[in-house]
C-alpha cells in the first residue's frame, strides 16, 4: 500500500515530462535526417540561411549573397517555409 503514491508519482513524471521529451527528441531528429538542399532553416545560435549542400554531419548555409558557412547538423534548430527568408529582408 505504501508503493502506491510512488508508482503514482512515476507515472505522472512519465506522461508529463518524460514522454513529451521523447516525441520533441524524435521530431527534431526527423527534421534534421530530411534536411535537402534549399530548406530554409534557423540554426540554434539564431542565423537563419538557405541550404546550399548537405552532408551526412554537415550543412552549408548561405546566410547572404556569396557567403557560405559550414554548420553541423545539429545545430540546425528549426526548418522555415520557404520564402521566408526573402520575404524579411
Amino acid at each position: 500500500m505504501s508503493f502506491l503514491p510512488m508508482i503514482v508519482i512515476f507515472v505522472l513524471f512519465y506522461f508529463m515530462l518524460i514522454r513529451p521529451q521523447q516525441k520533441r527528441a524524435k521530431e527534431q531528429q526527423a527534421m534534421l535526417a530530411a534536411l535537402a538542399k534549399g530548406d530554409e532553416v534557423v540554426t540554434s545560435g539564431g542565423m537563419a540561411g538557405r541550404i546550399t549542400k548537405v552532408n551526412e554531419q554537415y550543412v552549408t548555409l548561405e546566410l547572404a549573397d556569396g557567403v557560405e558557412i559550414l554548420f553541423q547538423r545539429a545545430a540546425i534548430a528549426a526548418r522555415l517555409e520557404k520564402g521566408t527568408i526573402k520575404n524579411n529582408k
